[in-house]
Order: C-alpha cells, then sequence, then structure tokens
C-alpha cells in the first residue's frame, strides 16, 4: 500500500508578501500585489502592469541570508529564501536526517543575468561566473546545496504547470519509498525574454487580469517562488510538529493540443483533475472549492470552466482563481496556488476571485468574489495547466490521522 504523503512546511515568497505570514494577512485583506515595475527594466514597464516581489536584488541577498550573492541570480535568491522558510518551518533542524529531495521548477532560469552582462561576455571576461547562471539547473543546485540536500536533486520545466509537477513527482517518490522527505515547488523571477514572450503572444491584459469574467484579455506576469515539505506520515510524526495538510491525489495528463494553446473542450484539464480523483477515491461532490488555474486569458478560462463543468457536473464547488492576487508566477505558479490552498484548509476560508464583474455567459457557474471565512473546507483542488497541454492538478485534504 503507498504511504501517506503530508506536508509540515510552508515557504514562499511572491508580490503579496515575503513570507507566509505576510502573504496570509495580504489574502485576508484581498490585497493583490499587482502594479507597476520598479527593479526590471523593460520597455513594456508603463504598458502592462506586474506582480514584481518588492524588493531589489540587494535586499533578497539579506533576506536569502547570503554574504554575497555574487553569481546568484533572481531566481536563485526567490527560490533560496522560500525554500529555507519552508525547511524552517517544518522544523527539520530539530531532527535526524532522512533521505531527502530536492526537486524545483523553473523557466526561466537565469535569464535576467544574463539580459543585464550580455555585452560583458562578449567584450571581457568580469562576469564570466553568470554564464552558467543561465541553466535552469543553476537555481537548484544552489538552494540543494545551501540546504545540504543530497539524496535526489532534480528540475523541472513543463511550462505553468511545472511546480505543480514538482509537487506531483515529490509525492510519487514517497510514495514508492524511494524518499522519505521532499521539498517541492518552484521558483521564476520577471525578465525581459519572459515579457518580450508573453507580449508577442498577445495575451498580456494591459489592466490587472480577470479571470473568468467576459472582457477578460489576457494574463498578468508575477514573479516569486514557493515550495512545501512533503514527508511520509510516520516521519512527521518525529519531534511532536503539526500536519497543515495532505496530499491525497494528484494527476497529470499531456494533451498536446497546441504549442501555447489548450484544447477548446478542456480535455487536458479534465483527465488531469479526473486522475487526481481516482488516486484515492475520492468523489467529484466531495470537493469543497477548486483554486483554478484562470489565467484570464480566452482560451483557458473557457476550456478549464468546460471541463469543471463536465467533471462536476450539477455540483460544482466553490470556484475562484488567485492569479489575481499574486499574477502569474508561471513555473511557480502551481506550487505558489498550492500554498494558498493549504491555507484555506487550515483557516477554513476560500478566496476571491479579484477583479471579476461580469462572469462569463459561457459557463453556469460563477467563481467567487468575495473572501469567504469560517466555512468547512475539507478538500480543495489546485489546478495548473502549461503549454503543450501539460496539465496537473493537486488536491490537499484537512489531516486526520
Amino acid at each position: 500500500m503507498a504511504r501517506r504523503v503530508v506536508v509540515t512546511g510552508i515557504g514562499i515568497l511572491s508580490s503579496i508578501g515575503r513570507n507566509l505570514p505576510e502573504t496570509l494577512e495580504s489574502v485576508l485583506r484581498s490585497r493583490s500585489g499587482i502594479g507597476k515595475l520598479r527593479y526590471l527594466n523593460s520597455p513594456h514597464q508603463n504598458e502592462f502592469p506586474f506582480a514584481e516581489v518588492p524588493f531589489p536584488n540587494t535586499a533578497l541577498t539579506e533576506l536569502a541570508q547570503l554574504s554575497d550573492s555574487e553569481g546568484y541570480s533572481r531566481n536563485a535568491l526567490l527560490g533560496l529564501i522560500a525554500a529555507t522558510e519552508a525547511l524552517q518551518h517544518a522544523r527539520l533542524h530539530e531532527l535526524p536526517p532522512l533521505r531527502t529531495g530536492l526537486l524545483s521548477a523553473t523557466t526561466v532560469g537565469g535569464m535576467d543575468t544574463c539580459e543585464r552582462y550580455y555585452n560583458d561576455f562578449l567584450t571581457n571576461d568580469s562576469k564570466n561566473i553568470y554564464i552558467d547562471v543561465y541553466d535552469c539547473a543553476d537555481s537548484t543546485e544552489k538552494i540543494a546545496d545551501h540546504l545540504s540536500i543530497r539524496d535526489y536533486i532534480t528540475t523541472l520545466s513543463t511550462a505553468c504547470s511545472s511546480a505543480a509537477n514538482a509537487i506531483l513527482l515529490g509525492a510519487r517518490l514517497i510514495r514508492s519509498g524511494r524518499l522519505d522527505r521532499a521539498v517541492a515547488g518552484g521558483t521564476e523571477a520577471l525578465t525581459s525574454f519572459h515579457i518580450n514572450g508573453f507580449n508577442s503572444l498577445k495575451i498580456l491584459d494591459k489592466v490587472p487580469c480577470r479571470p473568468f469574467d467576459v472582457n477578460r484579455n489576457g494574463i498578468t506576469l508575477g514573479e516569486g517562488a514557493a515550495y512545501l515539505i512533503l514527508e511520509t506520515e510516520e516521519a512527521a510524526h518525529a519531534g511532536d510538529r503539526p500536519i497543515f495538510a495532505e496530499l491525497s491525489g494528484f494527476g497529470n495528463a499531456c494533451e498536446a493540443f497546441h504549442q501555447t494553446a489548450s484544447a477548446p473542450d478542456g480535455k487536458g484539464a479534465y483527465l488531469a483533475m479526473e486522475r487526481a480523483l481516482k488516486l484515492n477515491g475520492t468523489k467529484p461532490s466531495e470537493i469543497d472549492y477548486i483554486n483554478a488555474h484562470g489565467t484570464g486569458t480566452d482560451n483557458n478560462d473557457l476550456a478549464e470552466g468546460a471541463a469543471i463543468e463536465r467533471l462536476f457536473g450539477e455540483k460544482i464547488p466553490l470556484v475562484s482563481s488567485t492569479k489575481p492576487f499574486t499574477g502569474h508566477m508561471t513555473s511557480a505558479a502551481g506550487s505558489a496556488e498550492a500554498v494558498l490552498s493549504i491555507l484555506c484548509l487550515i483557516h477554513r476560508m476560500v478566496l476571491p476571485n479579484l477583479n471579476l464583474e461580469t462572469p462569463m455567459p459561457e459557463l453556469k457557474f460563477k467563481p467567487v468574489t468575495e473572501l469567504i471565512r469560517d466555512v468547512d473546507v475539507n478538500l480543495v483542488m489546485s489546478n495548473s495547466f502549461g503549454f503543450g497541454g501539460n496539465d496537473t492538478s493537486l488536491i490537499f485534504k484537512k489531516y486526520n490521522r
């Protein structure tokens, strides 16, 4: 029988908070982190809003408790801060070491430093230390070295489902007996390449994103990092530590409909959600809340909405997208939204779909638009759907022995 996988630690850094307490305060106040770019120079910084982490790299270096950040990209700094918080939150420093893995997701890697020092690479050798930083695995290796993780290290890059897939893979390794603990999540920094790429697809909204609104016009890019500490139930009971949730279900599907668009009928989304439910025999009617992928694009919101209606029928759970809080953190979105989903379990709440004014007429359900408190939330589904149709759903359950 597969071992139960539980969450014992949480770390997050985004535009709405430098840590878990600040993040909780922001969502309780329905405070969005979307605004103007301050630290990344872009020709589009006055054209589109962004959800930028509100610290320059010098401040991030201090938050990461590094004396010198030479050779660190913004991506690595963000990931290191969030992963360190997760380990401290789980109090792993108090316990004997077990087989532990790091599964970290990213897509842009160290592009921000390569953009900054590209001309130096061509003309002199003063910044060559940053050449290797370009690689996506660089941030993973730096986090692993800093946290002394050696048993299993890997980097995942499946676009916007990357961090969700890191959590999924970590859970599989634990369930199969390969690992006892896993630090799983993702990190993503805003870069010019990042912004220009999404702008070339013409899917950046000129106002803060409006998922599931009839007037939605694209995404709002964000940045940040989030990690979960996953453990076996047996390992989690060591040290009299709290268990914040159980990862009771997960499912992945790759529809490969198009390089950047989801299948209009939501086939991949449907399969991912269905597989997550089937893993432990969860019934659709048992899900209390869906933290939707909800990007604010015409394609995603219609396809995801159709998949939700097909799977849940007449009994659709409460639904909202949290991207109007954090922006679309792309490769880190899945873990950031997993954190927000777990906060809903812990604090008995459902988060609002900010900026929604006129619900889509094509869908039968209407997302939640106000924070709901003091509500029974036992099972939350968190959706993360990536380019190429790589779709992942995670189910978090209130932990009971």
